[in-house]
């Protein structure tokens, strides 16, 4: 078993990076993880583990025995210097990044249904992470990224609750956007008010990518005017608006509901 006593071993100057610096993410093609349910998620979809840095003392368990290809047991005060969280839970790990190009095909699931999220300038890693794990549980066959905060940014993977593992998430530029529907014959909705803007509730979500906006601003112009059409969450008129989460869960909601069964 290797032990790792100092903090300025180059295992741990490397996984710190990993931890602080997008460009260092996207350098390398790998990004850092801090917790065992993260790591569980990891072995179970077959993510390729890099390194693994554990708490002197504590016992993996069997299933995660050997799914790294370099593992070290470390002190309290070292798993502190390496890991982004107040409360390190003990487990860090550093694995490597999938593909994000956007496929030359969207292709349907089983029951010929299409549904994608396209998240426009959203800036909040936790946002983000939320809404990964969101569109997982309702089915959305891919999250489309066009200028979002860092897919690998700890708090976006801590969000995810390991949805990166298991979920198609796609970065893209508007135009590679447009053109892919295009092909795909899917209609792109957005989640704003103009002229045409219609209740959710009476819009056939089955097969379209539905887009959300930043927190601040909303949807950028360009991806509103590639929009065919807007829809509205219907609220209480006191309420402006919600935030990009929220709005992407009702959407996801809607789309999904008529596959649920009672």
């Amino acid at each position: 078993m290797e032990i790792i006593t100092s903090r300025s071993n180059s295992l741990c100057v490397h996984l710190r990076k990993l931890a602080s610096s997008r460009s260092y993410r996207e350098e390398t093609g790998e990004f850092l993880c801090d917790s065992p349910k993260l790591l569980r998620e990891a072995a179970l979809w077959g993510a390729e583990v890099t390194a693994l840095l554990y708490t002197q003392g504590a016992e993996l368990p069997r299933e995660l025995e050997g799914c790294a290809a370099r593992a070290a047991a470390v002190s309290e005060s070292v798993m502190r210097s390496v890991s982004p969280m107040e409360t390190p839970q003990g487990v860090v790990f550093s694995c490597r990044a999938a593909s994000c190009a956007l496929p030359q095909r969207l292709e349907p699931d089983g029951r010929g249904r299409l549904r994608l999220l396209v998240l426009d300038g959203v800036q909040d890693p936790g946002n983000v992470g939320t809404i990964l794990r969101t569109a997982d549980a309702f089915g959305a066959q891919a999250v489309l990224l066009p200028g979002c905060a860092d897919l690998y940014n700890p708090k976006t993977l801590r969000a995810g609750m390991g949805v990166h593992f298991r979920r198609a998430v796609y970065r893209c530029t508007l135009e590679e956007l447009t053109a892919r529907l295009k092909e795909a014959g899917l209609p792109l909705y957005g989640a704003a008010l103009r002229e045409d803007t219609a209740d959710v509730r009476d819009v056939d979500l089955g097969r379209c990518a539905m887009a959300v906006g930043s927190e601040g601003r909303g949807l950028s112009a360009a991806v509103l005017a590639a929009c065919e059409r807007t829809v509205r969450i219907p609220m209480d008129p006191r309420c402006e608006s919600l935030n990009a989460a929220a709005a992407a869960s009702v959407l996801l909601w809607e789309a999904a509901r008529g596959g649920f069964k009672k």
